[in-house]
């Protein structure tokens, strides 16, 4: 996803908004992120081979909570005024974050079977992570 893209051209061939990334190497492996739409976690399953599954709006809340705290340790990080064992998923650094998490738990585990879509991803302008989402955007496919 080195390559920055037009976000408003990105939203009209249908790339949807990420809302959170939750783990990622290389690329997004687990995070949340719009399926037509509608707000779902999405986990990588291979390649560029996602499960996806929809997020109910409790959890959403709860979620886009717990990412805007962790963007906003991001942003302290970045200028020089955190430190790396600060980071709120280190436990025990933030009561609340710590408290998101394990309310969110449960809701994280692909369920048994999921709808599998493949994922195009597409950078966008400004910073990497932001209190809204992340710099880029997913287009959602059919898997072979």
């Amino acid at each position: 996803m080195a390559e920055i893209w037009d976000e408003q051209e990105l939203i009209g061939e249908g790339f949807e908004r990420v809302f959170a990334e939750l783990d990622r190497y290389d690329a997004p492996i687990f995070g949340l992120a719009e399926v037509e739409g509608e707000p779902h976690y999405f986990r990588l399953v291979y390649e560029d081979t996602y499960a996806v599954w929809p997020v109910g709006a409790a959890q959403l809340v709860l979620e886009r909570e717990r990412w805007a705290l962790f963007a906003a340790w991001h942003a302290r990080y970045e200028a020089g005024t955190a430190e790396p064992d600060t980071h709120p998923g280190t436990g025990g650094v933030d009561a609340r974050y710590d408290e998101l998490t394990a309310l969110l738990l449960p809701h994280r585990d692909t369920p048994a079977e999921p709808r599998v879509l493949t994922a195009q991803w597409r950078s966008t302008p400004g910073p990497r992570y932001r209190p809204d989402g992340v710099d880029y955007r997913v287009r959602w496919r059919p898997a072979d």
